[in-house]
Parts: C-alpha cells; structure tokens; sequence
C-alpha cells in the first residue's frame, strides 16, 4: 500500500492536477489539508471518477481537511475529543478514517501566527489535546496501525529549516512547539520517514515568496507520525519535489509512505 500526505493549499484550485498526480504515483490513500472548501463545493466527482472514495471536513477560509482511499474509508470520525475551539469555533483541521486497517488522520495543525499572538496559545493547546487523546489511544492498543499525517506546523530540529536565524522570534521552532511535537514521539509514534529523507533534501514546504523554492529556502514541517505496528511497515519514503516544481503547484511538496 501507498500513502501519503500532502497540504494541497485550495483543493479545488488543484483537484484535478492531485487526482493525476495521485494515479501517476500509484497513490493508495491520500491524506490532504488546507482544502480551504466548504462540504458543500469539495470536488468529490474528480477522486470518484478515478475510484477513490474521500471523506473531507470543511468549512471554507483557511482551513480544511480529506482523505482519499481507493482501498476504502471506514469509521469517518470529524475532529477529535477535547479539541479545543479558537474564537468559539472548532476549526476543520482534523478527520480520521480506517483505510485497509490503517488508521489515517489528516491533520492541519493551527499556524499560531506569531509567539504573543492568541493563536499561538490556540495551536499549543491543540497539540496538547490531540497528543492526549492519540497516546491514550496507542497505549490502549499498542498493535494499532496509526498514521498522524499532516502539515504540522512546526520544525522540530534546527536542519529542518534553511536558516534557523531567519526564524528568530518567529512560530514553528519555539521550543513550546517542539516540546508539544516531541510528546508524540515521546507517546511512542515515531517519524516514520526521517530515516529514508537524510540530508538537505528534507523540506517539504517552500513559500511562495522571494523565489524561496529556487534556492531551496525551505522548512520540513509535513509529517506523518506514525505507532510502531505500522512503522514496521515502512520500507521506504520520499518527498515529492517535482509535485511542487509544476505549474500552479501548492507551496507544500507530498510526502510517500510504501507500506510492506
């Protein structure tokens, strides 16, 4: 099985161009973020004509989230228990299904702006809580096969970004951010593609501004975290660079899990 995970930034700008991308890859389950789609207008019949099901979580702006399986989706469950709100709204920016035994969640972890900004608390509040409920669930059943996929948010070493100094006083390496994704790790889900992604060829995210992609001016901040019963799984990785070198392309590359 294949899958992967992939901030598509506007699905319907790019439906079509992540359906071609996802059968030219042989892609087997697809987790996707930043639809930016209300339910009401998500793309639907482009993943069905090409015999994926899908399952997305919408609300329009920025936020939003899908999974596209063409070995199934079952038990769809929207957001999870004690996600927390900002400004009284439970935000799209978590779904989870069963697809082949795996247990996928698309993930959008909240930006949080900037350090003294209400977002910032917001986003470490909902890794907390969605670090709660996950490693309550892993210890519970340890042979659970889980995937947390998703845009994360947050560079959790210095190599994972191109100029540490560049991000002085900014989000996505404080160290609250990276104490709330090493929970995770520390629950027992592990970062399944670090050790087939060495080297400068890690990030998974260029912005679109300053020719920042050009001259690889990137962050890896798109993971999927994955128990050990799936790990296990894991014969090999890679980041899609190409995904984001083509015409009208999200400012996110995919990442690709094969699974034994």
């Amino acid at each position: 099985m294949r899958l992967a995970t992939w901030n598509v930034n506007s699905i319907r700008a790019r439906s079509e161009q992540v359906v071609a991308w996802m059968n030219r890859h042989a892609i087997d389950v697809l987790a996707m973020q930043e639809t930016k789609c209300p339910d009401d207008a998500f793309p639907a019949m482009s993943f069905l004509a090409h015999g994926y099901d899908v399952a997305f979580h919408g609300t329009g702006g920025y936020n939003g989230v899908a999974i596209a399986s063409r070995v199934g989706v079952h038990d769809v469950h929207i957001g999870f228990d004690g996600q927390p709100s900002y400004e009284g709204e439970h935000e799209a920016r978590a779904i989870s299904a069963t697809c082949a035994g795996v247990r996928v969640w698309s993930l959008y972890v909240p930006n949080g702006r900037e350090p003294d900004h209400p977002h910032y608390g917001y986003k470490l509040d909902w890794l907390s809580a969605l670090a709660d409920i996950t490693s309550l669930q892993l210890s519970h059943d340890p042979a659970a096969q889980v995937a947390l996929a998703g845009d994360w948010n947050v560079a959790p070493t210095d190599e994972d970004v191109w100029d540490v100094d560049h991000f002085d006083g900014r989000t996505h390496l404080t160290a609250p951010e990276r104490a709330a994704f090493t929970r995770f790790l520390d629950g027992g889900f592990i970062d399944s593609a670090g050790p087939f992604t060495p080297g400068p060829d890690v990030y998974t995210f260029w912005d679109y501004q300053s020719g920042r992609f050009a001259r690889n001016e990137g962050m890896r901040i798109d993971f999927a975290l994955c128990s050990p019963a799936l790990d296990d799984r894991i014969h090999d990785a890679f980041i899609d660079r190409d995904a984001r070198a083509a015409d009208g392309a999200s400012d996110h590359a995919p990442v690709v899990f094969d699974l034994s």
